[in-house]
């Protein structure tokens, strides 16, 4: 018997052909939208967090206040300097300081130039590893630097491909950086960081001399014993700095970034995002239901004597309750399996088109079982929902009444 419920359903929203589809619509529109956005906002999530996958919860950054686009600390008016690593050594809790440069810089292969990011790696072999383990580089082809190579350097896995010069870049090619061959040792795996694939590594003296530097650092990275006194150090090591520039609290010229503020700030963002995410859907679902809502109500006037001949030859008012609510939960749940289709489609197509323009795969999309099932579930429950009241309203009419109508 319930079989011939759905049976009947089915053939009505059939027979109804363009309306059922025109209501169908608003849902799977929701829907799509909101597993289109949600996808997509969880990749956004993993490709953001994966540009903090290189500060490790034992590491501080500290850098000057910048004037502009750019390389961190490389638009500071201030530079930090030799004074202030002295400072932050001092620091009870603080194992390593690591001063570090990041420049844009000239770059010539193949008779093509660019203008590319170059940091610097320490001379010395514990302030390397330092900066080794908080980027979690590796190489896919050749080695890391050593103190003992001068005149060498490891490039990013972007750089060096066939995109950015026209030719693809090997070990023991060299690159022109500045006016002066380099020779490249090294080639990093692709990260989930696109700044990493797109940087040259060099040596710290090496680059002090190619760009002419003395004494300033763009940016001090600082390892401390204990990852779980992060934010105390941070804090301790902002009073140094403050006392020792005769700053006043709020007034820093420089920032001590622990790795949980970068990432709260991000969830932050996200958070807002998926609110904002949440309204639209819910402006979709709402449009939706009330669709679903206007088709079984002018179901139910059309039908008047249909439902009135059910009655009349024995049909009692939960079944004619059980069609109608059967009918809006099936235009619910139609929509929704389009809907979810559509959205993940979107979704990956957007992703697609994302990583083609930036020339890699840093936006990448899943799919979400739970996600995709909540979708549309919750598209059946709208229908069913909405034709609640339209089906009481059906069950309700008098066999006698309804003929007449």
């Amino acid at each position: 018997m319930k079989k011939d419920y759905f049976i009947l359903a089915f053939g009505n929203l059939k027979h109804r052909g363009v309306r059922s589809w025109l209501t169908i619509l608003g849902v799977f529109i929701g829907i799509a939208a909101v597993v289109a956005l949600i996808t997509l906002g969880d990749g956004l999530r993993t490709a953001i967090t994966g540009q903090f996958s290189t500060l490790s919860a034992d590491k501080l950054i500290i850098q000057n206040a910048g004037t502009g686009m750019g390389p961190p600390g490389s638009t500071a008016i201030r530079k930090l300097n030799s004074h202030d690593v002295d400072i932050i050594k001092r620091v009870s809790g603080v194992e390593e300081v690591v001063p570090r440069l990041i420049r844009v810089v000239k770059t010539e292969f193949n008779k093509n130039a660019d203008f590319s990011y170059m940091t610097s790696i320490p001379n010395d072999e514990k302030a390397a590893k330092v900066i080794y383990d908080s980027l979690n580089v590796k190489t896919s082809d050749g080695r890391l630097l050593t103190s003992e190579d001068s005149g060498k350097i490891v490039i990013g896995s972007d750089f060096a491909g066939e995109d950015t010069f026209g030719k693809k870049i090997s070990v023991g090619d060299k690159i022109l950086i500045q006016g002066k061959n380099f020779e490249v040792i090294g080639i990093l795996e692709t990260s989930s960081s696109f700044e990493l694939n797109q940087i040259i590594l060099m040596n710290q003296d090496d680059m002090d001399k190619l760009l002419n530097i003395n004494n300033e650092f763009d940016m001090i990275v600082v390892q401390v014993d204990n990852s779980k006194d992060s934010e105390s150090i941070a804090q301790k090591i902002s009073e140094e700095l403050r006392k020792d520039r005769k700053e006043k609290v709020g007034e820093e010229d420089f920032s001590v970034q622990t790795p949980m503020q970068a990432i709260s700030s991000v969830d932050t963002i996200l958070n807002i995002i998926n609110l904002i995410v949440g309204g639209i859907a819910a402006v979709s679902l709402l449009i939706g239901g009330i669709g679903i809502a206007n088709t079984m109500y002018t179901s139910v006037l059309e039908r008047t004597k249909e439902i009135g001949t059910m009655k009349a030859i024995g049909a009692k008012n939960k079944e004619i309750l059980y069609i109608f609510v059967i009918e809006s939960g099936l235009l619910g749940i139609i929509g929704g399996v389009i809907g979810a289709v559509i959205g993940v489609g979107l979704a990956f197509g957007i992703s697609a088109l994302a990583n083609s323009a930036f020339g890699s795969e840093i936006l990448q999309v899943q799919l979400s079982v739970p996600l995709l099932s909540g979708a549309i579930i919750f598209a059946f429950l709208i229908g069913l929902l909405s034709g609640l009241t339209p089906a009481f309203q059906a069950s309700k009419l008098k066999p006698v009444e309804a003929l007449r109508k």
